[in-house]
């Protein structure tokens, strides 16, 4: 066994220096006067994150407050009637989503990241490309691929002398199994990510050991590297499964009615708010008993090298069976979860350019540009904000607020659209009948049912997206350079922009690039909020492959498919570099 692994000692788990927590509300001379924080700034930065927090959760608290509080309750018929079955219909899909991503991304996490394969630094990144695919377009891609007038089932017709459907037996795809099937296609990529990033993260010395101790590769991966890798792999399966949760687009195409089609059909073909609103603070009550499983699914383990010192990890041979079933894992994923579906889109987008090229495309194009740009700018902005704040004051309280408002991407599209419409059509009702009484005029509506409300709600909801990334970026920033600036007599404000800024870019680009990417995709809260005549490429693809003309669809789905691939390609690079002490060889 290599000398790098050692019983660990004292001197190896005691920090090498010990660095003093920076404190803005102390002097250089350790008096509190805050002379070099004025007190202005400091209620600035204080109440203002604060505020950004709770403007950030309002809209989880409307729902709660609208459910428990409606116009007009109808619960008890809902839970007689219609929610038995959606919660059927999601726990299945949601059972079989977990299965399918848990299986897909494990396996080829570890076959990318401890087996050689010829291509192996091809399928290091190329495992990640379903995730630029939303499912719902996957799904229209593959009902128009495998439904009975569709080119699959015609050339079986053509090859066997079939005249009907009654001659053979072919699986229908808009079913359960076919929307867990694509939901897995397009999901399974979170955990891939997750369970690759721990396995390079894992020290040799646990495998040499296992491997010494007469484990084989199979053994050392289910006895050793799987159960040091399953906090991770728990945290892709739990972000898969809320995805699942928010999905609205493949479950109304195929017709599964889970919650969030229930929330759906509660609202706008019942009209009642309030149902929707139960409906919906279901759908959170799900969300959260998914975070409680994650948390204390690993309560007490705790797992630690005994060393900081890292080797190259060892590459298994394989022989020429599991070299094949390997293969297999990696390339089947790539190739049914993006490589045909952006087959067919180009082909169709080839076929049906002059359709599609049009004003309309332009305009929903611009529209989602528009949308995204803005809830980027607001998202990354107030992340940036809060994350500075807690920095200066990191106090309990608002420590808790700040976490609080980063539960926005936990919350499915549909939930956050009606915690935004809620208080959103209150406030501009209530304004204008003061306006009205007052001085006879009508205010109309300036909050909701505008755009604004819709980059609000791509902004709640990818709050954590961009916080997560800026907060990770601001914590590589020493506190010694916060009191060099302050020892200098700079201000906070001052302070980030000379200094933080410049150190957390990579950071703040990584966040911008992430939300503007969801904020394309996002459906069901577009659905919901935008305003009359107002489409997005999301929601123009989502009317034509409803009416089942995906060809005039193509164009814009794959506009969405391309724009997503920006971001794969950062999320492997930085997979890739995590290994400590390897630079992004693994």
């Amino acid at each position: 066994m290599n000398n790098a692994c050692h019983t660990p000692k004292d001197e190896d788990i005691r920090p090498a220096a010990v660095t003093e927590t920076f404190d803005p509300m102390r002097t250089p001379s350790g008096n509190p006067a805050m002379r070099w924080l004025p007190r202005g700034q400091s209620a600035v930065w204080l109440i203002g994150a604060f505020v950004i927090a709770m403007m950030v959760a309002t809209p989880i608290i409307a729902v709660a407050y609208l459910a428990f509080f409606p116009t007009e309750n109808i619960w008890p018929h809902l839970a007689s009637t219609m929610l038995p079955r959606y919660v059927k219909n999601t726990a299945v899909l949601m059972l079989g989503v977990g299965v399918g991503v848990t299986l897909l991304g494990v396996s080829s996490a570890w076959v990318v990241t401890m087996c050689k394969l010829p291509g192996k630094r091809f399928f290091e990144w190329a495992m990640l490309l379903p995730m630029a695919v939303p499912a719902y377009i996957v799904a229209y891609v593959y009902t128009d691929l495998l439904e009975y007038a569709g080119p699959v089932q015609r050339l079986l017709r053509d090859i066997f002398g079939w005249s009907s459907a009654a001659d053979y037996w072919f699986p229908d795809i808009r079913t359960k199994g076919g929307a867990i099937l694509v939901l897995s296609l397009t999901l399974y990529p979170y955990v891939y990510m997750l369970a690759r990033a721990a396995f390079l993260a894992q020290s040799i010395c646990v495998i040499e050991a296992a491997r010494v101790l007469g484990r084989s590769a199979w053994s050392s991966f289910v006895t050793v590297a799987l159960p040091l890798a399953r906090p991770a792999i728990v945290v892709g399966v739990v972000i898969a499964l809320m995805e699942t949760l928010n999905d609205f687009g493949t479950i109304d195409f195929f017709a599964v009615h889970t919650l969030t089609a229930g929330v759906f059909n509660v609202w706008l073909g019942m009209g009642n708010a309030g149902g929707a609103a139960q409906i919906a603070l279901t759908m959170l009550a799900v969300v959260i008993a998914l975070l409680v499983i994650e948390r204390y699914s690993r309560r007490r383990q705790r797992f630690h090298d005994t060393t900081n010192r890292y080797q190259e990890l060892p590459g298994y041979d394989l022989g020429p069976m599991a070299k094949t079933g390997a293969l297999a894992i990696c390339i089947l994923p790539i190739v049914l979860g993006f490589v045909v579906p952006s087959m067919v889109l180009i082909y169709y987008s080839v076929g049906y350019f002059d359709q599609s090229w049009t004003a309309d495309f332009f305009e929903f194009a611009g529209n989602s540009l528009v949308v995204s740009g803005l809830a980027t700018a607001l998202a990354v902005g107030c992340a940036l904000f809060m994350a500075y704040a807690l920095r200066l004051f990191p106090q309990p309280f608002l420590k808790f607020f700040v976490r609080l408002s980063s539960v926005g991407y936990a919350v499915p599209g549909a939930v956050l659209a009606i915690g935004v419409l809620i208080p959103f059509a209150r406030f501009d009702n209530a304004l204008d009948a003061v306006m009205r009484d007052t001085f006879g005029i009508s205010t109309g509506l300036l909050l909701s049912g505008t755009v604004f409300a819709l980059v609000f709600a791509y902004a709640v909801r990818f709050m954590a997206v961009s916080y997560g990334s800026i907060e990770a970026a601001l914590g590589k920033v020493r506190p010694s350079m916060d009191d060099a600036a302050r020892t200098l007599g700079e201000s906070p404000w001052g302070t980030l922009k000379r200094i933080h800024f410049p150190m957390v870019r990579g950071g703040i680009l990584a966040a911008s690039v992430l939300v503007f990417v969801d904020g394309m995709k996002e459906l069901p809260a577009t659905l919901i909020l935008r305003p009359f005549n107002f489409d997005t490429l999301a929601t123009h693809v989502y009317q034509f492959a409803k009416d089942e003309m995906i060809e005039q669809a193509a164009l814009g789905a794959l506009t969405i498919v391309l724009v997503g691939v920006v971001p794969v390609i950062m999320l492997s690079r930085a997979i890739s570099k995590s290994r400590p002490g390897h630079g992004g060889e693994s």
